[in-house]
């Protein structure tokens, strides 16, 4: 089954919590802090794999999850970090973060490698905290969340040539006379519902990729029939090749030549910078000949003449195919809206909002969340830390602004604190 997109939900692993512990040893005060620190959640990796041309595994398996890491122990032991989660994903796969609409990840080169999801990091032990001034810190943290991300993972094959035409023009039988594939074959329209690769050696040991489409028709770029799904599987080919029904039977071909173009034109303006090789099709037809040359008097480029049926041309298809090729460099191919393998880079957010509802003052933003997330309320020490992580972050005086009095409700998530000045 041929799969090309998907929606998947992501979550990474969270940070293992630090540990609080002290060493019983005279003359340390307090015994001295021994706590060790947690382990890093998983990531979660998206590496390319060439042997794989599908999305299939997505379409059961919606909701990745990343493990934690290990809580740190006693002793000054960290924690474990978790075993990053790898997903292996085709060629010319690309991620977007739903909640941005940001491209975050191309991944065009085989093995080529994206962190998705980032996992939390370990939280700190209370041997992390020790200093001159407080030698025996009687607070850890716990680890941080790991990321979560609903993305959609879209597919665009990554192909040397691609074939393009109306239904029923002999691309399915054109893949399969020069390559391994073997696509369906029917007298009908629409016959083929999904892309068809297949690898194509040239008698004196070239090769390249070629991918058959589904066919198109007038309206495809705007969502008619199957066009608007599979004209992106085109945009990353190298050289377009045109095939056209030059029997008139059912249509002209002139009209559909300008049909097709015209698809290509409005869905992508790159398009009009590929190379593209003209194939007329089934020229044993009775009026085939006459045809093509009424064809040629408005179409001034090169046209390949085939009979893809008894492979008649496509000799001379392949070689003119693997010549044009040989003189195009190769690109990288990477959407217009991507900036980066990885990760993109925003400018710095407000920290924190600060709203009234009903009696309450809710906070909301990452960083006191996190915060809050982090933090361990078991120790007297810990809950001064927070308080005064939060006055750093503005928090106190954006609250003494907004007209918040001493003994008013705060919340940060479902936490609720009350305001003291």
């Amino acid at each position: 089954m041929f799969v090309d997109e998907a929606i998947v939900e992501l979550y990474a692993g969270a940070g293992g919590n630090g540990c609080l512990a002290f060493r019983r040893e005279k003359g340390v005060p307090l015994g001295g802090p021994f706590g060790g620190n947690g382990g890093k959640g998983a990531d979660i990796i998206f590496k390319v794999d060439s042997g794989l041309n599908t999305l299939l595994d997505f379409k059961y398996n919606r909701i990745i999850k990343g493990d934690s890491g290990s809580n740190g122990l006693g002793k000054g032991m960290h924690g474990k970090n978790a075993d990053n989660v790898v997903i292996l994903v085709p060629p010319g796969t690309v991620v977007t973060d739903l909640k941005t609409g940001l491209i975050i990840a191309d991944l065009t080169e085989n093995k080529e490698e994206a962190v998705i999801a980032k996992g939390g990091r370990g939280g700190r032990g209370n041997i992390a905290f020790a200093t001159r001034n407080n030698p025996a810190p009687n607070y850890a943290e716990n680890g941080e969340p790991g990321e979560y991300k609903k993305v959609k993972i879209e597919l665009k094959l990554m192909a040397d040539v691609g074939l393009v035409g109306m239904p029923s023009v002999g691309k399915s039988t054109i893949i399969s006379k020069l390559s391994a594939s073997r696509p369906k074959i029917a007298d009908y329209p629409f016959t083929t519902l999904k892309p068809n690769l297949g690898v194509v050696r040239v008698p004196d040991g070239r090769s390249f990729v070629l991918a058959d489409l589904p066919g198109l028709i007038e309206g495809a770029s705007l969502g008619s029939g199957l066009g608007d799904k599979f004209l992106k599987h085109a945009e990353r080919t190298r050289v377009i090749v045109h095939v056209i029904d030059m029997s008139g039977l059912y249509r002209n071909p002139y009209e559909d030549y300008k049909i097709i173009n015209n698809e290509l034109k409005s869905y992508s303006e790159k398009f009009l910078e590929k190379p593209q090789i003209i194939v007329a099709n089934k020229m044993d037809a009775p009026d085939a000949v006459k045809n093509l040359e009424d064809f040629k008097t408005k179409v001034k480029d090169e046209v390949i003449e085939v009979t893809a049926l008894n492979g008649k041309g496509l000799d001379k298809l392949v070689y003119k195919i693997a010549d044009l090729l040989d003189k195009l460099p190769k690109e990288e191919f990477k959407d217009d809206n991507f900036e980066s393998h990885v990760v993109y880079k925003f400018e710095e957010e407000v920290p924190f909002t600060i709203t009234k509802e009903d009696d309450a003052w809710i906070i909301k933003g990452e960083k006191p969340e996190k915060l809050l997330l982090m933090s361990r309320f078991d120790t007297d020490e810990a809950i001064v830390r927070f308080a005064s992580k939060l006055r750093r972050l503005g928090v106190d005086d954006e609250l003494r602004r907004l007209g918040a009095e001493e003994g008013d409700t705060v919340k940060i998530l479902d936490y609720e604190f009350e305001f003291k000045e």
